[in-house]
């Protein structure tokens, strides 16, 4: 396994690239830590592919370095760089048997046979495919054929990483929350270094150590699941973690405190003077909708807003009000106590956040 750095890489697919929107994937530098388990999460055309593909070394980077474990391998072909990588389709031989498919790589590299034996009995078992092990790959389901295809990467241990693009697109929801916890077993058991790439959520933080946040080209957060849940560098992160996403609200600073765009609330506290350092930002607020509260009667600390509607979606309810211009929902348990006209919102301090210029602020 390896430790895969990235040093004032970038790219364009423009041959004289001059705006910042010429740019598939900007200018970026980290690393990620040799025997992890990392995912690159985001939307359609954020860059996600054009990172993976310079990382296997399918396309060489317009600008800066690939490093593993310290060794410049930013010119070398995919097969110098000894990586596997399972792609969004599964890429196998129909008419070799699933034992066949498994051991194809490791008899290329001429690996003795009773190894080639060991490693094939261990990869069957730990994707379960052993009831089908002599079947030919052409008549199996498609999730079969991708567990074929995931293991043709697991079998080995002298991979530097091994590179997931979208695997499990083509599974059907039961059988790819299968699949993420059987990669997970893998892991665990071996410490390969695993990069998953997805546009969806819940793959990547069930998955994942870390995450990165990928938007427009940019890396806008590396973190744990709990980093981007609870602290989002980007207001991207906090839209695009959690259901429903975060609430944002314009915000201006007043003398002690931040009004609300388009209201008369005012909300006291350190954002302050936090704001006072990026008075000529575009500033907003932002928080969750786990860690608002509603309430039925008037309180000290709650504002009055009106009950814009509620969805019960069984193990909570969603409920959205209307503060000003601004509608802001609220998750609250099963239980909780819903208003028929006036709610009045509580925010809790700790879980709101500032934003400049779309930037987590403090």
């Amino acid at each position: 396994m390896a430790r895969i750095e990235f040093q004032r890489l970038a790219h364009s697919y423009l041959a004289d690239p001059v705006a910042p929107a010429d740019w598939a994937l900007k200018e970026l530098d980290f690393a990620w830590e040799d025997g992890g388990a990392y995912a690159l999460l985001g939307p359609s055309g954020c860059g996600k592919s054009t990172l993976l593909n310079i990382i296997s070394g399918l396309l060489r980077p317009s600008q800066g370095r690939v490093l593993y474990d310290g060794k410049d391998v930013t010119g070398l072909s995919p097969a110098a760089r000894n990586i596997a990588q399972v792609f969004q389709f599964p890429v196998i031989y129909d008419t070799m048997t699933v034992a066949e498919n498994l051991a194809f790589p490791l008899r290329n590299r001429r690996m003795p046979r009773a190894e080639v034996r060991k490693r094939v009995a261990e990869a069957l078992e730990m994707l379960e495919l052993q009831p089908v092990q002599n079947r030919r790959a052409a008549g199996l389901t498609a999730d079969q054929k991708q567990k074929i295809s995931m293991g043709r990467g697991l079998v080995r241990d002298d991979v530097a990483a091994i590179l997931f693009d979208e695997p499990l697109t083509v599974i059907d929801p039961h059988l790819k929350w299968q699949l993420r916890r059987k990669l997970k077993e893998v892991h665990e058991r071996f410490h390969h270094t695993l990069v998953y790439v997805t546009h969806d959520q819940n793959e990547a933080l069930t998955f994942a150590d870390k995450v990165v946040v990928m938007y427009e080209g940019e890396v806008v957060q590396l973190g744990t699941p709990q980093e981007l849940f609870e602290r989002p560098a980007h207001r991207f992160v906090g839209y695009f973690i959690g259901s429903p996403g975060m609430n944002f609200m314009g915000c201006h600073l007043v003398e002690d405190g931040l009004g609300i765009d388009g209201t008369e609330l005012v909300l006291y506290g350190h954002w302050a003077e936090l704001a006072r350092r990026h008075a000529k930002s575009r500033l907003a607020i932002g928080i969750r909708p786990e860690f608002l509260d509603i309430s039925p009667t008037p309180r000290d600390d709650a504002v009055p807003t009106r009950l814009m509607g509620v969805q019960d979606l069984g193990n909570f309810k969603l409920v959205t009000v209307r503060l000003g211009p601004h509608e802001v929902v609220a998750k609250l348990p099963e239980d909780a106590p819903v208003p028929t006209d006036e709610a009045h919102l509580v925010f809790q301090p700790e879980w709101t956040r500032l934003y400049a210029d779309d930037r987590l602020v403090g």
